[in-house]
């Protein structure tokens, strides 16, 4: 995975973080569940690339 990659996965974590917090401060669920789902994208971004390098490395 590129580093530009992962950055990217790390920033839409940190980005969905922040949301679901402003959803917990402010009770709004519709906040709060698309934070969850960045979240959850970033973590499968992060998962697929780990993947595809571990593959890499051992076709290497």
């Amino acid at each position: 995975m590129s580093a530009e990659d992962r950055a990217n996965a790390t920033m839409k974590n940190v980005e969905g973080k922040a949301q679901e917090a402003l959803g917990n401060v402010t009770g709004d669920p519709k906040d709060k569940a698309e934070g969850k789902m960045k979240q959850t994208e970033a973590e499968t971004k992060h998962a697929k690339e780990d993947i595809k390098d571990n593959l890499k490395e051992a076709l290497d």
